[in-house]
């Protein structure tokens, strides 16, 4: 199974793709969709949207992961975070691509063990799930990757119940 990891943005989209089978990953490829501050804002929403499109022709996932949104103080910010989640999971649906949501707390849990586990926690057990020398970078791509590998360990819980259930 191809997964795709998503840290939604609208200066740092990260991504993350790993294919998953046999409790094995195999790092696919990551990176990240940037766009400038000069930019004016629809122009950014537009370039996120047509690089997401490019990514999901080109890698074929079959499950997205993307982080779902919570709000700080910023609601601006938040709104435009928002926006731009928007254009990153459009194309995902209008491919068919089946998609599930993760907030930071479930991602540390799945991750670590913790839920309020330090990112650099988490960016250093990425690197070490996947046996990389560094941790990828921009921090927006180890989040997306992070994302990627709790959909894989959900996909095994999920299996885990069942068989429990029998």
């Amino acid at each position: 199974m191809r997964i795709m990891g998503i840290d939604p943005g609208y200066a740092i989209v990260g991504y993350g793709l790993l294919d998953y089978s046999g409790n094995r990953f195999s790092v696919v490829n990551f990176g990240a969709i940037t766009t400038s501050a000069d930019m004016p804002f629809e122009r950014r929403l537009l370039a996120i949207y047509d690089d997401m499109r490019v990514l999901l022709q080109s890698y074929k996932p079959d499950v997205v992961s993307i982080e779902k949104l919570f709000f700080n103080t910023n609601q601006k910010t938040g709104i435009d975070v928002a926006q731009a989640r928007g254009v990153t999971l459009l194309p995902v649906i209008q491919a068919g691509i089946p998609f599930f949501e993760y907030t930071p707390l479930q991602v540390k849990s799945s991750i670590t063990g913790y839920g309020r586990a330090e990112k650099q926690q988490v960016q250093e057990l990425v690197r070490t799930i996947l046996h990389l020398k560094e941790v990828p970078k921009p921090d927006d791509t180890a989040d997306a990757v992070a994302l990627a590998i709790t959909h894989a360990y959900s996909i095994n819980t999920r299996r885990l119940i069942g068989q429990l259930g029998k």
